[in-house]
């Protein structure tokens, strides 16, 4: 009998802006370009085993799974050195293990709604085409939540969540682009922060 060959799996860590998180990234994608998921706690990851393993670790408060990449926040109390090694590969066992790191099937694409405003498509458009790139890059996930009155409100996920400089991404870029892009946008505020 032939025995399944193990996945060869590459992680590397990136350092963010926020110096409480950690970005490891791997040689594949582990879920659907554009598509994000944010676990601020172990409760929240039921249809995530990854997350929930590394809630394990009691210095892990936060998992972030985007693209090709988990991001990790920590606690304070704790230095990196003393654990990137650790939940590095736990990540990269699990992911030789062949499981899925987030298990979710999706009918339809979850970021685009055809009930939506021609405004709330033009900003989600905007979101995905020139924030999500870049945010993705720093390890979190900046998401349309509402527009209502000129105002668009974002939530913060993964490393971007509790950043001390979330607040001048969030308005010297987020809402520089957007307001100056559609004049109906006024000013982009963050939510559950």
């Amino acid at each position: 009998m032939l025995k399944a060959q193990a996945r060869p799996v590459h992680l590397y860590m990136e350092a963010n802006p926020n110096p409480n998180s950690l970005k490891f990234v791997a040689n594949f994608m582990l879920v659907d370009e554009g598509v994000s998921f944010d676990f601020p706690d172990a409760e929240s990851a039921q249809n995530s085993q990854l997350a929930k393993e590394l809630f394990n670790f009691s210095a892990v408060q936060r998992v972030f799974i985007a693209s090709n990449f988990v991001t990790v926040t920590k606690s304070e109390e704790v230095e990196w050195p003393e654990i990137q090694t650790i939940i590095r590969d736990h990540i990269r066992q699990y992911l030789e293990s062949g499981q899925k790191a987030v298990q979710a099937n999706f009918d339809k694409d979850p970021l685009f709604d055809e009930n939506d405003s021609e405004v709330v498509k033009k900003i989600k458009g905007i979101l995905d085409e020139y924030i999500r790139p870049a945010v993705e890059q720093d390890g979190g996930a900046i998401v349309f939540h509402s527009f209502q009155d000129g105002i668009v409100k974002v939530l913060l996920q993964g490393s971007c969540s509790g950043c001390p400089s979330s607040t001048v991404t969030l308005k010297a870029g987020i809402q520089n682009l957007l307001t100056r892009m559609l004049p109906e946008v006024k000013e982009v505020q963050a939510e559950g922060i």
